[in-house]
């Protein structure tokens, strides 16, 4: 009898923490009604994660910017503490299908027209709004639909003169990172930093040597989670610092 109250005991204690425990910041991980509350207690943010699915060499996997712009979102969110993180973005454009361009040239990389783009991020956005979120946040991963970004909160910005509801496009995520290359040494280090899983570690030793016709664009060799770590850090606050200011009445 004993043992099943301290059994008991420990399931009430248990249950009590995970009530207790903050909700999360991921709408897909919220019921309907626990989102609805979180809106109402002042969590009117939303933040719109951009990655896109693209070969990133032979030693980085193709989903890193969606990995990688979840988990930074995701601290984003928590440091701003009235923001909720919406799905990855995971379909952008990456070039032509035929003949293939850019990064469509390699297997795995998945592209979307620019207009299927934009009209993406244009409906997700109008639903974020008829919801009750008042600033809708895109942070893009990725430098190449930059353009595509502003050409969305453009319209969207129009279409909202009068109402409580703005689109930003926070262009400072994107710098701060300081990536110049693609899978190079400052992009493999971040991606070490925040999902090592996706780095393949072996193909990185002195040896190594990459081209542009294996997908690189600088030097891979180095990497390391220090680095990226440093990196991460710096995106999350001048991330933070560029929302905060943005969405400021």
């Amino acid at each position: 009898m004993h043992r099943g109250r301290i059994a008991l005991l420990a399931a009430l204690l248990l249950a009590a923490s995970v009530a207790l425990a903050a909700p999360s910041v991921f709408l897909e991980e919220l019921t309907w009604t626990e989102l609805r509350d979180e809106i109402r207690a002042g969590k009117t943010t939303v933040i719109v994660p951009i990655g896109g699915t693209e070969q990133n060499g032979p030693h980085m996997a193709l989903g890193k910017h969606n990995a990688r712009v979840r988990k930074l979102s995701e601290r984003i969110a928590t440091t701003l503490g009235n923001a909720i993180v919406a799905p990855v973005i995971a379909y952008v454009p990456e070039g032509a299908i035929d003949p293939p361009t850019a990064h469509m040239r390699f297997p795995g990389t998945i592209t979307v027209p620019e207009d299927v783009f934009e009209k993406t991020l244009e409906s997700a956005a109008r639903s974020f709004r008829r919801h009750g979120f008042r600033d809708v946040v895109f942070l893009g991963d990725h430098g190449g639909y930059l353009k595509s970004e502003k050409a969305a909160a453009m319209r969207l910005n129009r279409e909202w003169t009068k109402a409580p509801a703005r689109a930003h496009v926070i262009e400072e995520y994107y710098r701060a990172a300081g990536i110049t290359g693609h899978a190079d040494l400052e992009d493999t280090s971040l991606t070490l930093a925040l999902d090592p899983g996706l780095v393949r570690a072996q193909r990185l030793g002195p040896e190594a040597k990459y081209t542009v016709a294996d997908g690189v664009q600088g030097d891979p060799r180095g990497a390391n989670v220090d680095l990226g770590q440093k990196t991460a850090d710096l995106i999350v606050s001048r991330t933070v610092d560029a929302i905060r200011k943005a969405v400021r009445r």
